[in-house]
């Protein structure tokens, strides 16, 4: 008993020999690769676009690398190193500076400046979220506007003139602190708790301008489905609107949290050393405030402010872009 043997398709034997007599049969598989791989090649100019786009990023990636990558290089070989006033000479490899900058008062400031960063990137995006939804359900678009311009004004305010700004109205001899008489009920600007209301003036602002896309991603089909099967608001915002914005808002949460554990100046200007901070802890060690032979212990303090902000961003990113995915 003889089996007839499988025919060849004559597209495909051709595209074999390379010419148009039919070539040797081959397996129906190899005939569909060769068919596949003889299609239609990508356009010339197409390939020419792709490989030169990259081109347009490089002024970007050079100025991170050399205003971001070649300090964070220094920061890190200098904290594993000893300084040039230690008793060898520096330049020795050490953990000491990295010991060091996790105990004592350096390691109060630390969780001092995460303490603090928590306690105000909380606030501000519980006060943020209905301040961002009031604008993104306004129908005055001069009033969305106006609140959007001032948010990002007020988010960008900071440093010596917020201070000041503040000193001026609520300090001890302050206008609204004497017109109130605040300092009869225990106000005092100078402290962790005044520390905290002032930096809610540009953070409260920031979450407002971060939530607030998110918010108006939020399709009126879902408020109209979930209104038809009987659902209240509270229902609405409990088991549809606050899941999907959960991303945002957790994310809008880390940023902020970056952004105050990174302030410095508005702390230095208004509260010095007497609120113990890791941003003022290198201040004081960049003016030599520290030890004979610990000079590279900044470096540390840096170090570890770098390893936070990495944690942050680590976290932030992720975020973003599942938030991106619901609300796209």
């Amino acid at each position: 008993m003889t089996t007839a043997p499988t025919p060849v398709p004559a597209t495909a034997s051709a595209a074999q020999s390379g010419g148009g007599a039919p070539g040797p049969a081959s397996s129906p598989t190899a005939s569909a690769v060769t068919v596949v791989q003889t299609g239609a090649p990508r356009p010339a100019g197409r390939r020419a676009r792709g490989s030169r786009a990259w081109l347009a990023a490089l002024p970007l990636v050079l100025f991170f690398a050399i205003g971001f990558g070649l300090p964070a290089v220094a920061i890190a070989v200098g904290a594993f190193t000893t300084s040039s006033d230690a008793p060898d000479g520096g330049g020795t490899f050490t953990t000491d500076n990295l010991t060091g900058s996790l105990q004592g008062a350096y390691w109060t400031a630390l969780w001092g400046s995460v303490k603090l960063s928590l306690l105000t990137a909380l606030i501000a995006t519980v006060v943020g979220l209905p301040l961002a939804q009031a604008v993104a359900t306004s129908r005055f678009r001069a009033f969305r506007e106006a609140v959007m311009s001032a948010s990002g004004v007020l988010a960008n305010f900071g440093g010596v003139p917020l201070a000041f700004m503040f000193v001026a109205t609520l300090g001890n001899s302050g206008e609204v602190t004497r017109k109130l008489g605040l300092t009869e009920h225990g106000w005092n600007l100078y402290t962790f708790s005044g520390l905290s209301v002032v930096y809610l003036y540009f953070l409260v602002p920031l979450m407002v301008i971060t939530i607030t896309p998110a918010l108006e991603g939020l399709k009126a089909q879902w408020r109209e489905a979930a209104s038809n099967n009987g659902a209240t608001s509270l229902q609405y915002w409990r088991h549809v609107a606050l899941p999907v914005l959960l991303p945002s808002l957790l994310g809008g949460f880390v940023l902020l949290f970056g952004a105050s554990f990174a302030a410095y100046a508005t702390a230095e200007a208004m509260v010095g050393s007497s609120v113990p901070l890791i941003s003022m802890q290198i201040g004081d060690a960049l003016s030599g405030n520290v030890l004979v032979g610990q000079g590279n212990l900044a470096l540390a303090l840096g170090l570890d402010m770098i390893v936070v902000a990495c944690l942050v961003m680590a976290l932030y990113l992720p975020l973003q872009r599942r938030s991106a995915k619901w609300l796209a």
